[in-house]
C-alpha cells in the first residue's frame, strides 16, 4: 500500500501523526508528511484509520 499527504489540503490537525507516528510526521511548518511512501504491513490499518479520520481528507491511500 502507498500513502501520500496532499500538502495543499492538509491543515496540520495532526490526527494522522497521533494514529500512526511510524508513517506520519508534522514538519516544521506544521503540516503532515508521510515519511514512507510504502506502508509497512503492520501499519496498514492505522494508516487507513488516519485516512478516514483526517478532517480535511488530505491523505490518499492506494
Amino acid at each position: 500500500m502507498k500513502v501520500a499527504v496532499d500538502d495543499e489540503v492538509c491543515a496540520g490537525h495532526g490526527v494522522c501523526t497521533v494514529l500512526c507516528p511510524e508513517v506520519f510526521v508534522l514538519e516544521d511548518a506544521g503540516y503532515a508528511r508521510a515519511i514512507a511512501e510504502e506502508v509497512p504491513a503492520q501499519h496498514e490499518a492505522a494508516v487507513r484509520e488516519a485516512e478516514i479520520r483526517c478532517p480535511t481528507r488530505a491523505i490518499r491511500v492506494q
